[in-house]
């Protein structure tokens, strides 16, 4: 007899959304100590919205999970334009003063309403598209020796699908956000095959680089250079607020300082549920792990950790399981995604990286990054459940012994 047939329940892979349902959890908890303290009057709304907001990525999360590899195939190219033309719309629909606050263009704001943040969205459209042309150049060249022509072959065509997106995001001046796709480019790249003959001279050339804009920064007139060359003041004085987050704690490096005063008054235990003795500029969004810090304290703060970590490790294995190219690909840019907010949100709070703007993912206010990050949960479930149909489709049917009934012979 053959095997009974599943059904699409026993298919979801629970213990990948497990975690996200306590991140999501701790983040709707954090905001409402946050928001009770900073916005008294508005705290039910706030947080209403932001449950509203999960609701909505966990319902698009859930038809997202049973899209196949052929319909993801075809509609990637398709998302990819979408997405570029929605992040057209910050430049023309914003608030002024929300640019004045921020210094960038990154939201769409009618009337004064801000609606969403399209370059969100279009993280998960960049992640497909370059999974996709990935696959695509393996599988026209699988006939071929790969050589050092054809390893940059691929960088520069991955290069041509990414710079539209870094060109908009120049114009909207949102570096933070320019960041993340640096890092799912890298991690794409890096998966593909691509020789360390041309990794190890870049990552030189970039750190080579890196050490001389810090020498210029540092030295006496050169962030003044550094802004005649062009280089907006709201980044130099993040990475002034990085440098040295207490000489101006009392102006352009409040928000920073507020935050590791606040990361260290929690201790080891925390100050306990809803206590806030400190006023930290929009911790809500960006800023949320200090309200964890403050309010549970160290160890509350390594449990965050910790499910990330568990959260990563569960996508890593889906990934490893995983035969299907594409669904490979699209996996590592999630993980390069997830990892990059984490390590530069928490980093950046805690004062060892300069502060980009980058929320916290399904912790941080938001709906644009939880919807978004949501979605690509779906995509996660999705490859989880493409594995499970492939593993019923090839399992073994149980033998089956054949009745033999002996007669008696006259």
């Amino acid at each position: 007899m053959p095997l009974q047939q599943r059904t699409f329940e026993s298919r979801i892979d629970y213990s990948l959304l497990l975690p996200v349902l306590l991140l999501l959890s701790i983040g709707v908890t954090a905001i409402y100590i946050a928001v009770s303290h900073d916005y008294p009057n508005n705290a039910l709304q706030i947080v209403g919205q932001q449950v509203v907001w999960i609701l909505l990525g966990f319902l698009i999360s859930f038809i997202v999970m049973f899209f196949n590899t052929k319909f993801l195939w075809k509609m990637t190219p398709f998302l990819y334009v979408l997405g570029l033309g929605l992040m057209v719309l910050p430049l023309v629909f914003y608030s002024e003063s929300l640019v004045a606050s921020t210094g960038a263009k990154n939201w769409v704001a009618i009337h004064g309403v801000t609606l969403f943040q399209p370059s969100e969205f279009m993280k998960i459209s960049y992640i497909l598209m370059l999974s996709r042309v990935v696959v695509k150049f393996l599988q026209q060249n699988k006939n071929y020796e790969r050589t050092i022509a054809l390893d940059l072959f691929l960088i520069v065509k991955l290069a041509l699908y990414t710079l539209p997106v870094l060109f908009l995001l120049a114009l909207q001046s949102d570096l933070g956000t320019a960041l993340v796709f640096a890092a799912i480019y890298c991690g794409i790249v890096l998966l593909s095959g691509v020789s360390w003959k041309i990794i190890l001279p870049v990552f030189l050339t970039v750190s080579l680089l890196f050490t001389v804009f810090m020498l210029i920064f540092i030295s006496n007139g050169g962030r003044a250079f550094l802004h005649g060359l062009g280089m907006p003041t709201y980044q130099i004085n993040r990475i002034s607020a990085w440098l040295h987050p207490f000489e101006y704690a009392q102006t352009v490096t409040y928000q920073q300082a507020q935050g590791q005063i606040a990361i260290g008054s929690g201790g080891l235990l925390g100050q306990g549920f809803n206590v806030s003795n400190l006023l930290v500029p929009v911790r809500e969004s960006d800023m949320i792990f200090t309200v964890i810090a403050e309010d549970f304290g160290f160890l509350g703060s390594s449990l965050v950790i910790v499910i990330y970590l568990f959260l990563i490790h569960r996508m890593l294995q889906i990934t490893i399981k995983s035969n299907n190219q594409f669904y490979t690909y699209i996996s590592t840019g999630l993980i390069m995604m997830l990892l990059f907010h984490i390590f530069e949100n928490i980093g950046a709070v805690t004062g060892i990286l300069p502060l980009t703007g980058i929320p916290l993912p399904f912790i941080s206010q938001g709906g644009s990054s939880i919807v978004s990050n949501l979605i690509g949960i779906g995509l996660l479930l999705s490859v989880s459940y493409q594995n499970s149909l492939e593993e019923e489709k090839h399992a073994v049917t149980p033998l089956v012994r054949k009745k033999v009934v002996l007669r008696k012979i006259k």
